[in-house]
């Protein structure tokens, strides 16, 4: 059973991503370290105790669909409503719509907790608090009233409908069209797929915010608007009234998450059966602009999806730490008791246990430090704002793309140290794996995450706040150095070699962006990322052990150096080296 890691979780906010020192100096206002401790705690304990006990019969059951009407299984809806009571859905949300207006930080170390314990529930709240932030940015003050405090509350949920059967990276292909109706009103018609929590039970109304084409609008990407399309119109009161023209007419089976229903949206097909055809919508913002909107909740989600990467990643650890200390196989050397030795005692589990702990304290880090960025760009002005800003773009498709790798690499290797048991649904590891397949998916591809790195962040700054960035970590390998501690072993060395290998690359394709070699650049994208991440994230693990010198920090910093640094080189090699047989290879491929 997963129990929550409050301690770590805390120590990564506010010894390794800044939250300490922001709160020292007041940047939160009369936020502090107690406030911020009890609230990890009971989130912790809120998701160990009420929302993990979920996870198997969510997996098991799953959403059912039956007659347009979706029902999430057995006890979802009571811990649902549970939660949301509790304040949870408002951690982040707008003071002046009853939100708690607290950091970004502190929100998604709560939906790490909450995606360890049922990634198929956290994925729900997540889009809601997503629609939170579009409505607030771009929403008129008439919807803002009539939807934020719900939503703010999770008293209702929200959903992002931009996918369709022929347009899923390239929104520039969306056919779902949107008619003025002459009353400020619009009226919506199409299908979407893969919608997120577009139909359940767990809330009496659902707010979609759906992407949609005016007829007059101009081709591609600048011809879209963004809609609120409510499941149930709103009575003069405010409350739910006449079921809208959208319904949902399929749900997918999937290989994981079984609990989240993944929905098709018919809108404007007639399912309002006492009145014409067609889904009531009002536009958000302004027409034709939608993407803009839009990319403000994607952005959100993406930094959340990459939270449900270090979630996953983080309960396969436990559960396989738990597993190798319980299973006894053979003889080990530094085994002293009686009979065969507990796994966890033999050289080559130990390698993957600590791979997958290192690999989730760092997936951790950079995820948190993007949060930083995001706060610290909400509360600063001038300079330091757009700093701030340029930081949070920078990381964000490395903090979404690089954790969900994350999970599902540390996930396959909790698999491994269970063995043939691992490969069996009882005992929830292979479970874990499933579930952590999407997420390099959604949300955008991180091929797509690693496209948006290379060609519209390294940019930021004229080329430059890239630099400044590695400079940081530059610091942090310099001050191990300083130290000349042999615990640290060849820590610095490692750290230093990595950076140096991270700087040579991004000079190398900022260079062939220069040069107008775009694709030569997209050929080296994706090893980008990961060796961005990779020496980010022994940085990170570095500063970890910095800040109060535990042994286990250490030893962790350590081994993350000396056994998966080592990789940066050869990603180095790809990202300069592999462009040309990329290109040879994949004539096959085209002439197939």
């Amino acid at each position: 059973m997963y129990r929550a890691p409050v301690e770590e979780i805390a120590f990564a906010l506010k010894h390794v991503a800044g939250l300490k020192a922001a709160l020292d100096a007041g940047t939160f206002g009369d936020l502090g370290e107690d406030l911020v401790d009890a609230i990890l705690g009971e989130a912790g304990r809120f998701a160990s105790e009420e929302v993990a006990p979920l996870y198997e019969i969510g997996d098991k059951v799953g959403a059912k669909l039956k007659d347009a009407a979706v029902t999430t299984p057995p006890g979802w809806k009571a811990v649902y409503k549970h939660w949301a009571e509790g304040g949870w859905n408002s951690l982040n949300g707008p003071e002046a719509f009853g939100g708690q207006g607290l950091p970004t930080m502190i929100g998604v170390a709560a939906l790490e907790m909450w995606n360890s314990a049922s990634m198929a529930f956290g994925i729900g709240p997540t889009l809601s608090m997503g629609a939170v932030e579009a409505l607030e940015k771009h929403a008129s003050e008439e919807l803002q009233a009539a939807y934020l405090a719900k939503l703010v509350s999770g008293e209702w949920m929200g959903t992002m409908n931009l996918t369709e059967p022929q347009a899923g990276s390239d929104l520039a292909a969306l056919r779902t069209r949107a008619e003025r109706a002459g009353d400020g009103t619009y009226r919506i018609f199409g299908q979407k797929i893969f919608i997120t929590y577009g139909e359940h039970d767990l809330t009496d109304n659902i707010v979609h915010l759906v992407l949609a084409r005016l007829p007059d609008a101009p081709a591609g990407t600048r011809g879209i608007s963004l809609f609120l399309v409510p499941k149930f119109l709103l009575n003069d009161d405010g409350t739910p009234g006449a079921r809208n023209d959208v319904f949902c007419s399929g749900l997918e089976e999937k290989l994981g998450i079984h609990a989240s229903p993944t929905c098709t949206m018919i809108y404007g097909d007639g399912f309002a059966k006492d009145r014409e055809p067609g889904a009531v919508g009002w536009l958000i913002g302004e027409e034709n602009r939608g993407l803009a909107c839009m990319f403000t909740m994607m952005n959100n989600a993406r930094l959340a999806v990459g939270m449900q990467g270090v979630a996953v990643a983080e309960t396969a650890f436990q559960k396989a730490l738990a597993y190798a200390n319980d299973r006894q196989q053979g003889k080990a050397s530094g085994y002293t008791g009686e009979g065969m030795a507990p796994i966890v005692h033999h050289p080559d589990v130990q390698r993957n246990l600590l791979t997958m702990k290192a690999l989730t304290q760092s997936a951790r880090a950079i995820a948190y430090s993007c949060a930083y960025a995001i706060d610290m760009a909400r509360v600063s002005e001038g300079s330091a704002k757009a700093h701030w800003q340029d930081r949070a773009n920078l990381l964000t498709p490395v903090a979404k793309a690089f954790p969900t790798d994350v999970g599902v690499d540390v996930a396959s290797l909790g698999v491994q140290v269970h063995g043939g048991m691992g490969f069996i649904e009882e005992t929830g590891a292979a479970r874990l794996l499933r579930d952590a397949r999407i997420a390099p998916i959604y949300e955008g591809t991180n091929g797509i995450q690693a496209i948006d790195l290379v060609t519209r962040k390294l940019p930021l700054g004229n080329g430059d706040h890239v630099f400044d960035y590695i400079g940081e970590l530059d610091a942090v390998a310099n001050a191990v150095a300083a130290l000349n501690n042999e615990d640290y072993g060849r820590s610095a060395i490692c750290l230093e070699q990595s950076l140096d290998d991270l700087q040579q690359t991004t000079r190398f394709l900022q260079k062939l962006l220069e040069d107008g070699r775009t694709d030569d650049a997209l050929a080296g994208a994706t090893p980008y990322l990961r060796l961005f991440a990779l020496a980010a994230g022994g940085a990170y693990l570095a500063r970890a052990a910095l800040a109060d010198g535990n042994a286990g920090r250490v030893a962790l910093c350590r081994f993350f150096a000396e056994n998966l640094l080592g990789e940066t080189a050869a990603l180095k090699d790809r990202v300069t080296g592999g462009a040309a047989s990329l290109r040879e290879a994949a004539k096959a491929l085209l002439s197939a």
